[in-house]
């Protein structure tokens, strides 16, 4: 492709965990085109496996990635959006970075973590007329569950638990991510672009599901919250 369009691509090689090479990578890209008016933040992995099984280095390398190397991204392109007076970040979340499930907790973790950080950065460069949205994708056929995973090593106890959560995740094809780019596309033409875009019908509607059950959980358990001031 870089051979086909020489003029409109330019590919980079970096491992988003080294910091230094995050850096000189945008510093490459902005030189390159003078400019940077949109970024994606896309890269992930998966560490698939009950969070008891997980090792230490699993979670650390897991979260390099996921969590940290966005960060770097982010701070890496902030102040060439900041002197050509705004662009675009888009933050790739999760639909399910809004609670954890058994199996991919440190996935959700990780991806909570950059939805969080990702609320608080877009307060912060608003002023500098720099528009944060957190994309919240739901599953797409981009290599995550094959390639990008890492696997814990089973522990018996947990059998009955992988199985049935297994079942649920089932075999059926994930769309292919091409499908999601017109979305991708339009988000960031918006001129005010919203904070949070789920993407994927299906996405939405069980993003909608967990919202509601959480609230419904806070009420009932309401009469217990309210007996303490604060």
């Amino acid at each position: 492709m870089a051979a086909k369009y020489p003029d409109h691509l330019f590919p980079l090689s970096l491992d988003v965990a080294d910091r230094r090479q995050v850096f000189d990578a945008v510093e490459q890209a902005a030189a390159a085109y003078g400019r940077l008016d949109v970024v994606v933040n896309n890269a992930g992995v998966m560490l698939y496996g009950m969070v008891e099984e997980a090792m230490e280095e699993q979670i650390r390398a897991h979260m390099e990635v996921n969590f940290f190397g966005a960060v770097w991204v982010a701070q890496a392109v902030l102040p060439h959006l900041r002197a050509q007076g705004g662009g675009r970040l888009l933050q790739v979340t999760s639909m399910g970075s809004g609670g954890g499930m058994a199996t991919v907790g440190f996935y959700g973790a990780g991806k909570a973590a950059l939805d969080s950080v990702s609320e608080a950065l877009a307060m912060e460069v608003e002023q500098f007329d720099i528009k944060v949205t957190i994309v919240q994708m739901g599953g797409y056929n981009t290599g995550l569950f094959t390639a990008g995973t890492t696997n814990t090593e089973p522990l018996a106890q947990y059998q009955d638990l992988r199985t049935e959560m297994e079942a649920m995740w089932g075999d059926a094809l994930a769309p292919e991510p091409d499908t999601a780019a017109p979305v991708i596309m339009e988000l960031a033409a918006l001129p005010n672009p919203p904070r949070r875009l789920i993407i994927g019908s299906q996405s939405f509607d069980h993003v909608l599901q967990m919202s509601q059950a959480e609230a419904d959980l806070y009420r009932s358990w309401e009469h217990l919250s309210r007996i303490a001031p604060g």
